[in-house]
């Protein structure tokens, strides 16, 4: 197949986009003869959970940071942090049964960690709105209406007595509980090893899976050129619109004054940011 393909998503998208390019990438080294080979050009990934134990500690520095927590109970929280990445290294290390109790054990010991900020009542994905009434701090009922109507179901194959779509689901939520605790950074260091483009981005104003976490888990990550993007400039990038550092087909990007949904907040800058990469112009 000679169209270009890149893998783009968001959020949980940290876990997913990896996990799926990274298996194009291995299935497209042994091609069955009846099997076509995918033209992967590269993947990106924005406000992404991907490396929990990194990103979980730098909870309290956004909350420092962003004035959600004094220098007094930063300090505090500092042996809950210490204790979540251990918990969550030990989950990422055990295999079989041992790994899944490890995972959910995770979960519990890292989730106070954002205990303070969800005490605020804002927004934990644009910490510059309250939540709301909504269970996802965002009115999203136009679009479940959209896709649950007569005429998208039946575009869409869907039969009458499938579930009906929902912006989110406790009970498929639940089944990614061990999953959730699980790093998925390795994927993306064998794909920069073989020369693909990789872009991280984060709007800064979201909490989740803010960009503190995200740029040190990039900074962290090891592949075969992290000392030069380690040693990388930050610098300015579309005239204010935020802070970039990239090496060798490496990206991380800051976009400023953007949330958990960067396209959402900053259009105009999701798709010069979207052009410049699948373009592959330099940042």
């Amino acid at each position: 197949m000679d169209s270009p393909l890149f893998i783009v998503g968001e959020s949980y998208g940290g876990h997913y986009v990896p996990a799926i390019a990274h298996r194009i990438w291995l299935g497209n080294k042994h091609v069955p003869d009846d099997a076509i080979q995918l033209n992967l050009q590269g993947l990106a990934v924005g406000n992404g959970w991907t490396d929990p134990e990194i990103q979980y500690i730098h909870y309290r520095d956004f909350m420092l940071e962003n004035g959600i927590i004094d220098q007094e109970k930063y300090d505090d929280l500092e042996d809950a942090g210490e204790k979540c990445a251990k918990q969550v290294h030990s989950c990422n290390s055990s295999g079989g049964p041992e790994s899944d109790f490890a995972c959910q054990a995770a979960r519990a010991t890292c989730d106070p960690l954002s205990s303070p900020f969800f005490a605020t009542g804002l927004n934990p994905y644009d910490i510059r709105n309250p939540c709301g009434p909504n269970p996802l701090c965002y009115d999203f009922s136009n679009i479940e209406t959209f896709m649950n109507s007569e005429d998208t179901m039946r575009k869409l194959n869907v039969l009458e007595h499938d579930p009906l779509w929902q912006t989110c689901n406790n009970d498929v939520n639940a089944q990614f509980d061990v999953d959730h605790m699980k790093t998925f950074s390795p994927y993306i260091a064998d794909l920069l090893n073989d020369g693909f483009p990789v872009l991280i981005y984060a709007g800064d104003k979201d909490f989740i899976c803010n960009y503190l976490g995200n740029r040190a888990w990039t900074l962290q990550l090891e592949w075969k050129h992290d000392d030069d993007f380690q040693a990388a400039e930050e610098r300015d990038w579309n005239d204010g619109g935020g802070l970039v550092m990239s090496s060798n087909g490496f990206t991380f990007l800051q976009v400023y004054d953007a949330g958990h949904m960067v396209p959402t907040d900053q259009p105009e800058k999701a798709l010069a940011m979207i052009t410049q990469f699948i373009r592959g112009e330099a940042f």
